[in-house]
């Protein structure tokens, strides 16, 4: 592969990928995908449709607002001339964006890559010592921050000098906003970047401790769209979308903003997404696409009676494997079946996945038109159909980590090894078997057992600890800890609940262990490590 001239001024993304040799296979034409050399993806994504008279069509409808795609493409016009103009960003600098999934959250992630930046998006929850390695690994000076999150974010700057400045916004007063306001700041061309220019770096939870930054191209925004989002969601431009996660889950980002703006729909963006705030966003703006993780969709099912949520006609599931039985209840109360999906930030989005018409209940799906799937073993050989092993994926998208040793492990062959286990039957479809590795999914949260036990530690009684997940009908699974505790201290309720907030004040709240379980003693290796597959196997037990 040969780059193309980058539109980058700032060479830091380009300088920090992997070397060609580690890339995994990434091929557009078999998926039928063909862009333009020169390409910066938010043109495509908002101002082609005002540029081809669809400006007064609605982008997105919030609790309390609003905007057509012609007051969107203003909004990101403003907010890009002011970081260009009054905040000194140039193209390839990288800014990190800290919010809700709110319409100035959306205005300000498209600004970024409008004006050649690259954006690092963090989830509203982390902690300050769980932003500072995204801050520290992408050189960050510049942050645009929600006023009410800013909080975490200047405690974090105090350990890293390099994050310059913070602007925040969200009401009318505030920096951005004011800055925003100033005239002739309503037009932006947008900076002329080639479609491998790097606008997005996504950090993984991180199995081990250190997440891992994720690199990905302009026109990777657009293959998502006109690979999965076509060609196996097959929205309209008259579809609302709506969903809860975060827009620093790359699942979020695709399903509540690069899907709609690709084909000039809305998104629907509730102040509030829990499972019961979605059932009421969906009556009042009548939602018809829905992107949330099969824990939510349990959630909702004894919520349904009486409310009104015939709008919706595609429900996408996500984030952990779908339960069938949590399948076969959604189907039962609203005669709508659940479109399961697996993807990785790696590869930004879902890349198996079956069209409603192919559904087979219990399955993941069948890989997205473009990829191509198969399940290998340990020493990547491929195996039988009907045999567990690991899953391998290559496609139009694939993992170019951020400066890091990683690659190898995830980049094998020129395919991507993605860390599940799964089976492929006879007709070519997937079925989820376990994580190969020690991460937690909960609630469609993934979370690494190593940094809660790294918290737990922190505090003064606790000797030693383990964590693992633990199965769970309502959560997939639940955080479980292991603790010994030091000499004096009592393992009771009130310890519980000690240990449990002392996680939840230290790293974001939902990492936090919802069982932990006193013990006198760890099993462990004659070497010392700890067995954490021993703590599995007693989790699943007790379960």
């Amino acid at each position: 592969m040969n780059f193309l001239r980058s539109g980058h001024i700032d060479s830091f993304a380009r300088d920090n990928l992997p070397p060609l040799a580690q890339w995994p296979q990434i091929d557009l034409d078999t998926a039928g995908l063909h862009y333009p050399e020169r390409l910066n993806a938010v043109a495509a994504l908002v101002d082609d449709h005002v540029a081809q008279g669809r400006g007064d069509r609605i982008a997105i409808i919030g609790d309390h607002l609003s905007w057509s795609y012609g007051d969107l493409a203003e909004r990101i016009n403003r907010i890009a001339n002011v970081l260009t103009r009054d905040l000194g960003m140039v193209a390839g600098n990288r800014v990190l964006l800290r919010a809700a999934n709110t319409p100035m959250m959306v205005a300000a992630y498209l600004a970024v890559i409008k004006a050649g930046g690259v954006v690092v998006a963090t989830m509203p929850m982390l902690r300050a010592v769980e932003l500072v390695y995204p801050i520290r690994k992408a050189r960050i000076a510049l942050a645009l921050c929600d006023h009410r999150l800013r909080a975490e974010l200047e405690t974090a700057q105090t350990q890293v000098p390099e994050l310059a400045r913070i602007v925040a916004f969200g009401a009318e007063g505030y920096e951005l906003e004011a800055l925003m306001a100033q005239p002739g700041y309503e037009v932006f061309e947008p900076v002329d970047t080639s479609s491998d220019d790097v606008c997005l770096i996504g950090f993984t939870s991180g199995t081990t401790g250190e997440p891992k930054g994720t690199m990905h191209f302009q026109r990777d925004l657009l293959v998502i769209c006109d690979a999965y989002g076509a060609k196996v969601l097959k929205a309209t431009p008259d579809d609302r979308f709506i969903g809860s996660a975060p827009l620093a889950f790359t699942f979020g980002l695709g399903g509540m903003v690069l899907f709609p703006f690709r084909i000039g729909a809305a998104a629907v963006l509730p102040d509030k997404t829990g499972p019961f705030d979605l059932i009421d966003a969906i009556e009042r703006h009548k939602a018809s696409v829905m992107f949330t993780a099969p824990t939510a969709y349990r959630a909702m099912l004894d919520k349904l009676d009486g409310r009104d949520v015939g709008s919706l006609r595609i429900c996408v599931s996500a984030g952990e494997t779908l339960p069938k039985p949590v399948f076969d209840a959604w189907l039962a109360k609203t005669s709508m079946k659940l479109m399961d999906g697996i993807g990785a930030t790696e590869l930004l989005h879902i890349f198996i996945a079956a069209p409603l018409e192919a559904i087979r209940p219990g399955s993941t799906g069948i890989p997205v038109p473009g990829y191509e799937a198969k399940i290998v073993d340990s020493d990547g050989r491929d195996v039988p159909d009907g045999t567990p092993g690991r899953l391998a994926v290559r496609g139009p998208i694939g993992c170019r980590y951020l400066a890091d040793a990683r690659q190898g492990n995830y980049v094998q062959n020129g395919w991507n090894i993605t860390g599940d286990t799964y089976i492929r039957d006879q007709d070519g479809y997937f079925w989820y078997q376990a994580r190969s590795d020690d991460m937690i999914i909960s609630s469609g949260y993934n979370i690494a057992g190593p940094e809660v036990e790294a918290c737990l530690l922190g505090h003064p009684d606790v000797l030693e600890c383990g964590v693992v997940g633990s199965p769970c009908p309502e959560r997939g699974n639940i955080v479980k800890a292991y603790v010994v505790l030091r000499e004096g201290a009592t393992g009771n309720a009130a310890m519980l609940k000690l240990l449990q907030d002392h996680v939840k004040a230290g790293i974001a709240p939902y990492k936090y262990p919802r069982a932990i379980e006193f013990v006198t003693a760890l099993p462990k290796t004659a070497s010392g490590k700890l067995q954490r597959f021993a703590l599995r196997q007693m989790a699943q037990g007790e379960a």
